[in-house]
Protein backbone atom coordinates (compact mmCIF):
# COMPACT_ATOMS: atom_id res chain seq x y z
CA UNK A 1 0.00 0.00 0.00
CA UNK A 2 1.67 3.20 -1.21
CA UNK A 3 0.12 5.98 0.87
CA UNK A 4 2.31 8.59 -0.82
CA UNK A 5 0.99 7.74 -4.27
CA UNK A 6 -2.57 7.58 -2.96
CA UNK A 7 -2.25 11.00 -1.37
CA UNK A 8 -0.81 12.52 -4.54
CA UNK A 9 -3.70 11.14 -6.59
CA UNK A 10 -6.33 12.32 -4.09
CA UNK A 11 -4.79 15.78 -3.88
CA UNK A 12 -4.74 16.07 -7.67
CA UNK A 13 -8.42 15.13 -7.77
CA UNK A 14 -9.22 17.69 -5.05
CA UNK A 15 -7.28 20.34 -6.96
CA UNK A 16 -9.19 19.55 -10.16
CA UNK A 17 -12.55 19.65 -8.35
CA UNK A 18 -11.62 23.02 -6.83
CA UNK A 19 -10.67 24.35 -10.24
CA UNK A 20 -14.04 23.28 -11.64
CA UNK A 21 -15.80 25.02 -8.76
CA UNK A 22 -13.62 28.12 -8.72
CA UNK A 23 -12.28 27.34 -5.26
CA UNK A 24 -8.86 27.54 -3.62
CA UNK A 25 -7.61 23.99 -2.86
CA UNK A 26 -6.13 25.34 0.37
CA UNK A 27 -9.72 25.52 1.64
CA UNK A 28 -10.12 21.73 1.60
CA UNK A 29 -8.65 19.62 4.43
CA UNK A 30 -8.28 15.83 4.23
CA UNK A 31 -9.40 13.96 7.35
CA UNK A 32 -7.50 10.67 7.15
CA UNK A 33 -9.89 8.02 8.49
CA UNK A 34 -7.77 5.63 10.54
CA UNK A 35 -10.56 3.26 11.62
CA UNK A 36 -9.21 -0.28 11.45
CA UNK A 37 -5.63 0.86 10.84
CA UNK A 38 -2.64 0.45 13.12
CA UNK A 39 -0.53 3.09 14.90
CA UNK A 40 2.19 2.33 12.35
CA UNK A 41 -0.15 3.38 9.55
CA UNK A 42 -0.98 6.50 11.55
CA UNK A 43 2.73 7.28 11.80
CA UNK A 44 3.05 6.97 8.01
CA UNK A 45 0.15 9.38 7.56
CA UNK A 46 1.67 11.92 9.94
CA UNK A 47 4.97 11.77 8.06
CA UNK A 48 3.03 12.94 4.98
CA UNK A 49 1.62 15.90 6.94
CA UNK A 50 -1.82 14.30 7.24
CA UNK A 51 -2.33 15.71 10.71
CA UNK A 52 -6.14 15.61 10.91
CA UNK A 53 -7.17 12.04 11.69
CA UNK A 54 -10.66 10.61 12.10
CA UNK A 55 -11.81 7.72 14.26
CA UNK A 56 -15.27 6.14 14.29
CA UNK A 57 -15.28 4.14 17.51
CA UNK A 58 -14.45 5.28 21.03
CA UNK A 59 -13.32 1.80 22.09
CA UNK A 60 -10.74 1.60 19.32
CA UNK A 61 -9.61 5.19 19.79
CA UNK A 62 -9.05 4.74 23.54
CA UNK A 63 -6.51 2.00 22.87
CA UNK A 64 -4.97 3.31 19.65
CA UNK A 65 -4.47 7.03 20.25
CA UNK A 66 -2.08 6.64 23.21
CA UNK A 67 0.09 4.36 21.03
CA UNK A 68 0.29 6.87 18.17
CA UNK A 69 2.84 9.65 17.69
CA UNK A 70 1.88 13.08 18.94
CA UNK A 71 1.07 16.01 16.71
CA UNK A 72 -2.24 14.75 15.33
CA UNK A 73 -5.59 16.49 15.57
CA UNK A 74 -8.05 13.68 16.26
CA UNK A 75 -11.67 14.06 15.14
CA UNK A 76 -14.51 11.84 16.30
CA UNK A 77 -16.49 11.11 13.13
CA UNK A 78 -18.67 8.15 14.13
CA UNK A 79 -21.84 7.86 16.16
CA UNK A 80 -21.22 8.76 19.79
CA UNK A 81 -23.29 7.52 22.71
CA UNK A 82 -23.90 9.98 25.52
CA UNK A 83 -22.21 7.70 28.05
CA UNK A 84 -18.98 8.03 26.02
CA UNK A 85 -18.99 11.85 26.11
CA UNK A 86 -16.27 11.98 28.78
CA UNK A 87 -13.93 9.86 26.67
CA UNK A 88 -14.68 11.93 23.58
CA UNK A 89 -13.82 15.19 25.35
CA UNK A 90 -10.57 13.66 26.60
CA UNK A 91 -9.46 12.11 23.30
CA UNK A 92 -10.62 14.40 20.50
CA UNK A 93 -9.92 17.93 19.36
CA UNK A 94 -13.27 18.01 17.51
CA UNK A 95 -16.46 15.93 17.53
CA UNK A 96 -17.94 15.98 14.03
CA UNK A 97 -20.93 13.80 14.83
CA UNK A 98 -23.16 15.69 17.26
CA UNK A 99 -26.53 14.30 16.24
CA UNK A 100 -28.87 15.27 19.09
CA UNK A 101 -29.41 17.89 21.76
CA UNK A 102 -29.01 15.20 24.42
CA UNK A 103 -25.52 14.35 23.14
CA UNK A 104 -24.61 18.03 22.85
CA UNK A 105 -25.64 18.59 26.48
CA UNK A 106 -23.58 15.59 27.62
CA UNK A 107 -20.51 16.86 25.75
CA UNK A 108 -21.02 20.36 27.16
CA UNK A 109 -21.18 18.95 30.70
CA UNK A 110 -17.99 16.93 30.26
CA UNK A 111 -16.17 19.80 28.55
CA UNK A 112 -17.07 22.01 31.49
CA UNK A 113 -15.66 19.44 33.91
CA UNK A 114 -12.48 19.33 31.81
CA UNK A 115 -12.32 23.15 31.71
CA UNK A 116 -12.08 23.21 27.92
CA UNK A 117 -14.04 24.40 24.93
CA UNK A 118 -14.97 21.68 22.44
CA UNK A 119 -15.25 22.42 18.71
CA UNK A 120 -18.12 20.43 17.19
CA UNK A 121 -19.95 19.87 13.94
CA UNK A 122 -23.66 19.09 13.85
CA UNK A 123 -24.38 15.90 11.93
CA UNK A 124 -27.39 16.17 9.62
CA UNK A 125 -29.21 13.26 8.00
CA UNK A 126 -29.97 15.10 4.77
CA UNK A 127 -31.17 12.02 2.87
CA UNK A 128 -33.43 10.87 5.72
CA UNK A 129 -31.96 7.35 5.75
CA UNK A 130 -33.29 5.26 8.61
CA UNK A 131 -29.94 3.46 8.86
CA UNK A 132 -27.98 6.66 9.53
CA UNK A 133 -27.73 9.02 12.48
CA UNK A 134 -28.05 12.78 12.29
CA UNK A 135 -30.47 15.62 12.79
CA UNK A 136 -33.37 16.01 10.38
CA UNK A 137 -32.81 19.48 8.90
CA UNK A 138 -36.05 20.92 10.28
CA UNK A 139 -35.25 19.70 13.82
CA UNK A 140 -31.77 21.23 13.65
CA UNK A 141 -33.24 24.60 12.71
CA UNK A 142 -35.65 24.36 15.65
CA UNK A 143 -32.93 23.48 18.15
CA UNK A 144 -30.09 25.56 16.73
CA UNK A 145 -30.38 28.40 19.23
CA UNK A 146 -30.42 25.95 22.13
CA UNK A 147 -27.34 24.15 20.77
CA UNK A 148 -25.56 27.44 20.24
CA UNK A 149 -26.28 28.51 23.82
CA UNK A 150 -24.31 25.61 25.31
CA UNK A 151 -21.34 27.52 26.74
CA UNK A 152 -18.59 24.92 26.32
CA UNK A 153 -19.41 23.89 22.74
CA UNK A 154 -18.19 25.79 19.68
CA UNK A 155 -20.30 25.04 16.61
CA UNK A 156 -17.96 25.21 13.62
CA UNK A 157 -20.30 23.84 10.96
CA UNK A 158 -22.21 20.82 9.68
CA UNK A 159 -21.44 17.23 8.69
CA UNK A 160 -23.31 14.62 6.68
CA UNK A 161 -22.92 11.11 5.31
CA UNK A 162 -24.41 10.71 1.85
CA UNK A 163 -26.09 7.47 0.75
CA UNK A 164 -23.68 5.03 -0.85
CA UNK A 165 -23.89 4.83 -4.61
CA UNK A 166 -21.50 3.77 -7.39
CA UNK A 167 -22.50 6.98 -9.19
CA UNK A 168 -21.29 9.93 -7.07
CA UNK A 169 -23.23 12.44 -9.17
CA UNK A 170 -26.45 11.04 -7.67
CA UNK A 171 -25.56 12.38 -4.22
CA UNK A 172 -24.79 15.91 -5.39
CA UNK A 173 -28.21 17.12 -4.13
CA UNK A 174 -27.33 15.86 -0.63
CA UNK A 175 -24.11 17.89 -0.52
CA UNK A 176 -25.79 20.92 -2.05
CA UNK A 177 -28.58 20.81 0.52
CA UNK A 178 -26.06 20.65 3.39
CA UNK A 179 -24.34 23.76 2.04
CA UNK A 180 -27.70 25.53 1.77
CA UNK A 181 -28.59 24.44 5.31
CA UNK A 182 -25.29 25.83 6.57
CA UNK A 183 -26.21 29.16 5.01
CA UNK A 184 -29.61 29.05 6.72
CA UNK A 185 -27.91 28.34 10.05
CA UNK A 186 -25.50 31.22 9.52
CA UNK A 187 -28.43 33.58 8.93
CA UNK A 188 -30.14 32.42 12.12
CA UNK A 189 -26.99 32.68 14.20
CA UNK A 190 -25.78 35.89 12.63
CA UNK A 191 -22.28 34.41 12.40
CA UNK A 192 -20.30 32.37 9.86
CA UNK A 193 -19.84 28.61 10.14
CA UNK A 194 -16.48 27.70 8.68
CA UNK A 195 -16.74 23.94 8.15
CA UNK A 196 -18.67 21.55 5.92
CA UNK A 197 -17.58 17.96 6.48
CA UNK A 198 -18.90 15.88 3.61
CA UNK A 199 -17.54 13.47 1.05
CA UNK A 200 -15.70 10.17 1.49
CA UNK A 201 -13.52 7.94 -0.66
CA UNK A 202 -16.19 7.34 -3.31
CA UNK A 203 -17.70 10.80 -3.66
CA UNK A 204 -15.33 13.46 -2.32
CA UNK A 205 -14.86 15.22 -5.66
CA UNK A 206 -18.58 16.03 -5.91
CA UNK A 207 -18.54 17.13 -2.27
CA UNK A 208 -15.63 19.49 -2.95
CA UNK A 209 -17.47 20.96 -5.93
CA UNK A 210 -20.41 21.64 -3.60
CA UNK A 211 -18.33 23.33 -0.91
CA UNK A 212 -16.79 20.69 1.37
CA UNK A 213 -14.01 21.99 3.60
CA UNK A 214 -13.34 18.62 5.27
CA UNK A 215 -13.34 15.35 3.29
CA UNK A 216 -13.16 12.11 5.28
CA UNK A 217 -11.04 9.66 3.32
CA UNK A 218 -10.02 6.23 4.54
CA UNK A 219 -9.86 3.35 2.05
CA UNK A 220 -8.71 5.40 -0.95
CA UNK A 221 -5.87 6.81 1.15
CA UNK A 222 -4.81 4.23 3.72
CA UNK A 223 -6.06 1.04 2.10
CA UNK A 224 -8.60 -1.64 2.91
CA UNK A 225 -9.61 -2.31 6.50
CA UNK A 226 -10.19 -5.72 8.02
CA UNK A 227 -12.44 -5.02 10.98
CA UNK A 228 -11.58 -2.99 14.09
CA UNK A 229 -7.89 -2.63 14.91
CA UNK A 230 -6.73 -4.38 18.08
CA UNK A 231 -3.24 -4.16 19.57
CA UNK A 232 -0.99 -7.21 19.67
CA UNK A 233 -1.07 -9.10 22.96
CA UNK A 234 1.10 -7.45 25.59
CA UNK A 235 1.19 -4.02 23.90
CA UNK A 236 -1.27 -2.50 26.33
CA UNK A 237 -2.34 -3.32 29.85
Amino acid sequence: MNITANLESIQQRIDAACQRAGRDPAGVQIVAVTKGHSPERVRQALELDLTVLGENRIQEAKVKIPLCPGGAQWHMIGHLQTNKARDAVRLFKMVESVDSLRLAEALNEQADKAARYLPVLIEVNIAGEASKFGYPPEVLLRELDTLNALPRLEIHGLMTMAPWTPEPEKVRPVFRRLRELKEECEQRLGAPLSQLSMGMSGDFEVAVEEGATLVRIGTALLGERHGPWRPPAGEVD
